[in-house]
């Protein structure tokens, strides 16, 4: 399972996706594919290519006030911020900069903000910066998070995403299930590969995979 298959990006060479295919159980649905983003949320080189090239889809008209990061993304939203700023992109911010934050989550799955991190996002305009969207659950519950604290989406971007929008919202991803062989994802209850008698291979969420 350790044999990982690089997906090299159509558009930034040096940009690669590691995927590991199988049967693998998420906390919304079972999926054909483990993609391995964790060299690319923390080893600084990636992180920054990727920040990179995630600001090449934003023009400089969009603003921006704050970026929300899920699954751990807040490395690459940190030079997300700084591409951003270089390039032009505003900021309404009073102090003309750009936050970058994270969602907290209630052992429910809800996403909320604490009364020190509301004033990110109340009247803010927020990039949502995801690992990636495969249901689209968690981006949509971030979206309905940022609304209910007063925000405005001002885009969403993810490294790879099986989905092409959440609501009204176009989803930028680098990576897209075109990019995967076959990509699938999967119900709990209409699986497939369980109906065929196919074992899972492991549990995988943000943090990585733990074979079963």
């Amino acid at each position: 399972m350790e044999d990982y298959i690089k997906i090299d990006s159509k558009v930034y060479p040096d940009i690669s996706l590691r995927v590991i295919p199988g049967h693998f159980l998420t906390s919304n649905s079972h999926v054909n594919y483990y993609i391995d983003m964790s060299l690319m949320k923390a080893r600084q080189s990636e992180a920054n290519i990727i920040a990179r090239a995630i600001s090449d889809q934003y023009m400089t008209s969009t603003i921006v006030d704050t970026i929300l990061c899920v699954d751990g993304s807040e490395v690459i939203g940190a030079y997300l911020a700084n591409y951003l700023s270089a390039s032009g992109v505003v900021s309404m911010n009073a102090h003309k900069t750009i936050y970058v934050t994270a969602p907290e989550f209630s052992r429910s799955g809800q996403i909320l903000f604490r009364e020190n991190t509301q004033p990110m996002i109340q009247n803010k305009h927020i990039l949502l910066l995801l690992e990636s969207v495969t249901t689209g659950k968690t981006a949509a519950n971030a979206i309905d998070a940022i609304n209910y604290y007063g925000g405005t989406v001002a885009g969403i971007s993810a490294i790879f995403s099986a989905a092409k929008n959440i609501y009204q919202y176009p989803i930028h991803s680098l990576f897209t299930a075109e990019d995967l062989h076959n990509y699938s994802d999967y119900s709990y209850s209409d699986c497939p590969m369980c109906k065929e008698g196919k074992c899972i291979d492991a549990v995988a969420n943000r943090f990585g995979y733990s074979k079963v």
